[in-house]
């Protein structure tokens, strides 16, 4: 069984350096550190109210990093030319609303379909590697398979909330486990994320066919008592 990797999210460093509107915490430190610290890939999600991440932390991040960038963005004009532009290895489209604090829920891949299809095939031929953020439902999932993307990432959000509410999660695990399963069989790559703790990882890496994790909010939030190199490593261990 090929091990799970790990995709580690920097937007946080960035909110926190955004929240006096100084220099430091720089981005650019922290993917690098993520990276020695043995981190597969760096999420940065460039939001259009530039909330955390900016274009010179793209710039700067996508010169200096040696593994994959994983862009997250909106499917809109303004982010689809910026993409282009910088031309991440890994991008994953997400929905963006203004006044959410964070990411809500996976993609309504029925809303301005013609043109998330447009977005998604200008991207795969300017060489990215395409993903969808997608809700644990296999209707979306064989839908990501339609608008040819290469992969799906799953939203866990509501798994990881029953969890830390010590709720039972077990439909929504078995949610999760139909979504993986339909996405292998249609041979796309199947990646996880949103919310995800030590232990919701933990139990999510007993499901045979997710190949990335990504997270950041509680990793980012346990490296400022463990470290970031520390923390990574941990989150490594529990996903073996």
């Amino acid at each position: 069984m090929s091990k799970i990797r790990l995709g580690v999210n920097i937007d946080h460093v960035a909110t926190v350096r955004n929240a006096r509107g100084e220099s430091y915490p720089s981005p650019l430190r922290a993917a690098l550190l993520a990276q020695k610290s043995g981190a597969d890939s760096v999420t940065i999600h460039l939001r259009e109210d530039r909330r955390h991440i900016n274009e010179l932390d793209l710039k700067q991040i996508k010169s200096k990093l040696k593994i994959p960038l994983n862009l997250e963005i909106a499917a809109t004009k303004e982010m689809l030319n910026i993409a282009l532009k910088r031309k991440p290895p890994f991008i994953c489209i997400v929905p963006e609303k203004r006044q959410e604090i964070t990411t809500e829920g996976g993609l309504n891949l029925k809303y301005r379909r013609s043109f998330l299809k447009n977005v998604i095939d200008k991207l795969k031929k300017n060489n990215s590697r395409i993903s969808l953020f997608v809700e644990p439902n296999v209707h979306d999932i064989a839908d990501a398979k339609n608008l040819n993307a290469d992969c799906v990432e799953i939203h866990t959000g509501k798994f990881c909330n029953l969890i830390n509410k010590k709720k039972n999660y077990k439909n929504e695990l078995l949610k999760i486990q139909k979504a993986v399963d339909l996405g292998n069989k249609l041979d796309l790559e199947v990646h996880a994320g949103h919310g995800l703790t030590y232990k919701s990882a933990k139990i999510l890496s007993k499901i045979k066919g997710i190949k990335e994790f990504n997270i950041g909010h509680f990793l980012i939030g346990e490296s400022i008592f463990s470290g970031l190199n520390r923390t990574i490593k941990e989150f490594k261990r529990n996903i073996k």
